[in-house]
């Protein structure tokens, strides 16, 4: 059954239940049976007791429909399967009602917890006044003591609401942080001061009831309302009508409000908590169809809203608009045209525009924009989605686990299969991949020269009777052809060798892994190119897989499954550290440059081992055991870290607009201090030495790979036996 039925369904429900609940009401009426109480609808006419029912029916309802017009909208992306999983998703909904992501924001987070809780607590307190009101005499509960108790905490729990919003008012118009004063909307101020009215209404309507009733003593227990209600104007019986009519309209209104507004987010954020666990690795792209065999695809990627899944138009109406994703963005720091947030925004204004009904939150478009289509390019530019680098970080400090980078990656791949609309770079990139098997466009035998420079044999799967190894090393492209690279293969083998591992590479038979190839776009090249290594590496029995790269480490795990290439994949760090604990490799805890002085070292977290796959803390332990080491983390490092640029196949890109983003981050390696830049990823390495280079820092700051790092100690250690 389509979302937009159910949640029809039960808008009537809804509106049948609440006339069913005045009924009760009516019929079970009584006084409490202690004078430590309250009436629910004392000084309240019957005549607007019955209105008050009838309304709040009628608008749940409308609410509800306007929901269920939503839910049609969502219906039109493609089918993807969100169900399962429910420890892990019942995990993620936790994470996000505790505002797990929200409070490392300290600011942001009490603000938030402070507006989200205080209502809930109103709201629980409100629902627990209407089931005593239902309860017949002898069953009443809000009385006595645990009124006293009700009442003090929810005037503690109104305080907190209004000063949640309050702060929310200083924050956004008063002393707004640069991701939200430049794109204030003004829904904004709508929703904030319609709760405002709701939050203010309750407690001055709640001094006007205490006033009506003489001001007893036992309600001083609401530590707000009873001293607000020698503030009451007389006669304070027509005052509480006017001021109760009020509050219960903003009631109203706030159910209208809820479903046309960015509002919506208090109810569509906790569902989309629930279902963001993916059938897949987060570091994984959407799964498509054999494209050497399909016939029937009509498109390939996301052109129009339609082509997004359901899930990823459902995100457009769990947004929050916050900008925690723009202030990380590496390509909008540094003055790209991309926004993070604006690719989500953007494809619901166009998914609201063209919805049959439309429905739409009570502000217009910006200026001079008109949707004519249900492109998505309507909105989007293409040069907004070609400046991602799919680092990942906008989806990773999304507190409502918005998923950003699968939307990106859709138009990439509509862009280029489609329109043929793609960075010019790009394309030699591409051609040089489906034609050699690499980006460089180098011969595939240049893949096994670095070999010659050891001292030692390298097994070469399907060359001089070698059929099979523990280990496949998967080498890379960069590390096979890049001469910067080569080094860290070269050091790389040398502690394999020496930790005496199984291992063999596939040397000619090694194509790229077609990371470049996918993130550009090009899922043709990059499924020729998978499955010409899973064939190869199913044609040895391959069952363990090396790699040095993490964006290889990252599609032969994550990715190859969804094409039948099942593997257990290491990356190097991984191994080293392994390796390192287990013993096999030692460490001779002193500098390797014969100084007693520590070296000081940064490390930058490559976002394909860190954010994508979750590995920070073994390349830190190879960092620690290459000798007498200082470490000192940039201010952002870990899940924070930012990008170096290279990512998302801007490696093959040039970088035109604004400025570089691998300038932006060498320069925060600089400002630590540290003499040496360690790096656990080809494309890193390339682009912070570059970015050390173009500093003109080379000669006093060195950029290594942690297998670099370790091998000058650990070989050492073994040459001098």
């Amino acid at each position: 059954m389509r979302a937009s039925k159910v949640l029809f369904a039960l808008g009537v429900v809804s509106a049948v239940g609440v006339m069913v609940l005045w009924w009760l009401g009516s019929v079970m009426h009584a006084e409490p049976p202690s004078e430590v109480g309250r009436e629910v609808f004392g000084n309240i006419p019957s005549g607007l007791e019955a209105a008050f029912y009838v309304s709040i029916a009628a608008f749940l309802w409308l609410a509800f429909y306007l929901f269920s017009l939503r839910a049609r909208n969502w219906s039109r992306g493609d089918k993807e399967k969100r169900v399962g999983e429910w420890k892990t998703r019942l995990r993620s909904l936790a994470d996000g009602l505790r505002m797990k992501t929200l409070l490392q924001d300290t600011a942001s987070g009490l603000m938030h917890s402070m507006i989200y809780y205080g209502f809930l607590v109103l709201l629980a307190g409100t629902i627990t006044l209407e089931i005593d009101h239902l309860m017949p005499e002898a069953f009443k509960f809000l009385h006595g003591p645990f009124y006293l108790g009700y009442s003090a905490v929810l005037d503690f729990f109104a305080l907190v609401f209004l000063g949640g919003l309050a702060w929310a008012v200083f924050r956004r118009y008063v002393r707004p942080p640069a991701r939200i004063a430049s794109k204030t909307r003004p829904e904004d101020a709508l929703v904030l001061g319609l709760l405002i009215l709701v939050g203010a209404t309750g407690l001055i309507t709640e001094a006007a009831r205490i006033a009506v009733d003489g001001q007893p003593d036992f309600e001083k227990w609401s530590f707000v309302g009873y001293p607000l209600s020698f503030l009451i104007p007389a006669p304070p019986e027509f005052f509480h009508q006017v001021v109760w009519g009020i509050h219960a309209a903003s009631f109203l209104a706030f159910l209208v409000v809820l479903p046309v507004t960015k509002l919506r987010h208090a109810v569509t954020s906790p569902v989309n908590m629930f279902l963001s666990p993916k059938d897949r690795p987060k570091g994984a792209m959407k799964a498509m169809p054999n494209l050497m065999e399909a016939e029937d695809l009509e498109t390939v990627g996301a052109g129009v809203v339609g082509d997004y899944t359901w899930k990823q138009l459902f995100d457009t109406d769990a947004c929050t608009i916050c900008g925690r994703c723009t202030s990380v963005c590496p390509a909008n720091i540094t003055g790209k045209p991309l926004d993070p947030r604006e690719i989500v925004v953007k494809s619901g204004e166009v998914l609201t525009a063209t919805g049959q009904p439309v429905v739409t939150a009570p502000v217009a478009l910006p200026a001079g924009v008109t949707i004519d289509t249900d492109s998505l390019f309507e909105r989007i530019t293409s040069e907004e989605v070609w400046s991602c680098t799919s680092c990942r970080a906008c989806d990773d400090i999304c507190p409502v686990n918005i998923e950003i980078l699968d939307k990106i990656l859709d138009m990439r791949r509509y862009l280029t299969l489609m329109e043929a609309d793609f960075p010019p770079e790009l394309a030699k990139a591409f051609v040089s991949m489906e034609n050699q098997g690499n980006p460089w466009g180098l011969g595939r035998e240049q893949r096994i020269e670095w070999t010659r420079q050891l001292d030692f044999e390298v097994k070469i799967l399907g060359q001089d009777g070698v059929d099979s190894a523990e280990y496949l090393w998967f080498v890379g492209c960069a590390g096979s052809f890049d001469d910067r690279n080569r080094a860290v293969t070269l050091s790389l083998a040398r502690l394999l060798h020496q930790a005496g591992l199984d291992f063999a590479v596939l040397g000619p038979r090694e194509m790229c892994n077609g990371d470049p190839a996918r993130r550009g776009g090009n899922e043709f090249v990059y499924q020729q190119l998978a499955f010409e290594n899973i064939e190869t590496l199913d044609s040895f029995g391959v069952k363990k897989v090396i790699t040095q790269c993490p964006h290889c480490f990252n599609t032969l795990a994550n990715e190859y499954p969804q094409l039948g290439g099942n593997y257990e994949v290491i990356h190097h760090t991984q191994l080293l550290a392994e390796l390192l604990r287990r013993g096999v490799l030692t460490n001779t805890n002193g500098s390797s440059n014969g100084s007693s002085e520590p070296r000081r070292v940064t490390y930058h977290d490559p976002c394909y081992l860190g954010r994508h796959n979750d590995i920070y803390l073994a390349p830190r332990e190879v960092v620690a055991a290459s000798g007498n080491i200082e470490m000192v983390e940039m201010p952002r490092h870990g899940t924070k870290a930012l990008c170096c640029g290279a990512g998302g196949a801007r490696f093959w890109m040039e970088e035109r607009v604004g400025k570089k983003i691998n300038t932006e981050r060498t320069e925060e390696a600089l400002a630590t201090g540290a003499s040496e830049v360690a790096v656990s990823c080809p494309y890193c390495y390339v682009m912070l030495d570059d970015g050390v280079k173009e500093a003109g820092r080379d000669e006093d700051v060195v950029v290594r790979d942690l297998a670099e790092m370790l091998a000058e100690v650990a070989l050492e250690r073994d040459d001098s036996r």
